[in-house]
């Protein structure tokens, strides 16, 4: 196919049709991931509950408080875990849409901000499961009253964990965003780091709003997140001056 015919507009049929195509594609790589996994469901919720299991008392253990949990649980658990390793099919589908109505310089700089927002969002759950979880845990099994058993449900532990693992991956994807911002020239990096107070205030009211009510959880979510933007504002400098926008010249 030539670049006329590629740059040729399609009809509004052609496009749902394609949009169809990929939102199949997208769901079939979710389908493939949850049935590869599923076996193992409850090997993986025994994975990620064990940071808390670790931490319980001498005879305390989870329980399930419905009849269905011992299996709906580690089912919900094996669903989201599917969508989450199919994130890289998803999102590339979502770029294989869009990549045709980009000019090559966006192209350029799209791609790898991509790739980086699916690594940066692994590195958040990653984060939270192995730096987090063990603190906060360790915190709350050991401030509660020495004649409480602590013996946690297991579908609540899996809606607090996701809750945490969705907030963190979220969070870490502040570079991409600050880098968006620069290479577009809606801002520049000077700008962005003129307004780096209310930036960590907002790195702390984002810390309450998406993590359980203690200082631990809530600062080891806003001081990553201040970290990431001043990584983002490193870089975004970087791309600034290769790519100077006509914004950030008029600066």
């Amino acid at each position: 196919m030539s670049n006329a015919e590629q740059d040729t507009p399609q009809p509004l049929v052609a496009h749902l049709t394609e949009l169809r195509d990929r939102l199949l594609r997208a769901i079939l790589a979710v389908l493939i991931a949850f049935i590869g996994l599923f076996p193992f469901a409850n090997e993986i919720y025994t994975f990620i509950s064990a940071p808390l299991r670790s931490l319980l008392p001498p005879g305390s253990s989870m329980i399930a408080t419905e009849v269905a949990s011992p299996f709906l649980t580690p089912f919900k658990l094996t669903l989201v875990l599917a969508i989450f390793v199919a994130i890289p099919v998803i999102l590339y589908q979502i770029w294989a849409f869009i990549a045709p109505g980009m000019y090559q310089k966006e192209k350029r700089i799209a791609f790898p901000l991509l790739a980086s927002s699916v690594l940066l969002f692994y590195a958040g759950a990653a984060f939270a499961y192995f730096v987090v979880f063990p603190l906060i845990f360790a915190f709350f099994t050991s401030v509660g009253p020495t004649d409480v058993a602590v013996m946690t449900d297991i579908n609540s532990y899996l809606d607090f964990v996701l809750k945490l693992f969705f907030a963190f991956g979220i969070a870490f994807e502040i570079p991409i965003a600050a880098v968006i911002l620069i290479w577009s020239g809606l801002t520049t990096a000077e700008q962005l780091g003129k307004k780096r107070p209310y930036i960590i205030v907002g790195c702390f009211v984002f810390g309450m709003l998406l993590t359980p009510p203690d200082v631990i959880s809530q600062s080891l979510l806003a001081l990553p997140m201040w970290m990431l933007f001043e990584l983002g504002i490193f870089f975004g400098r970087f791309i600034s001056r290769n790519n100077p926008t006509p914004n950030s010249t008029q600066d």
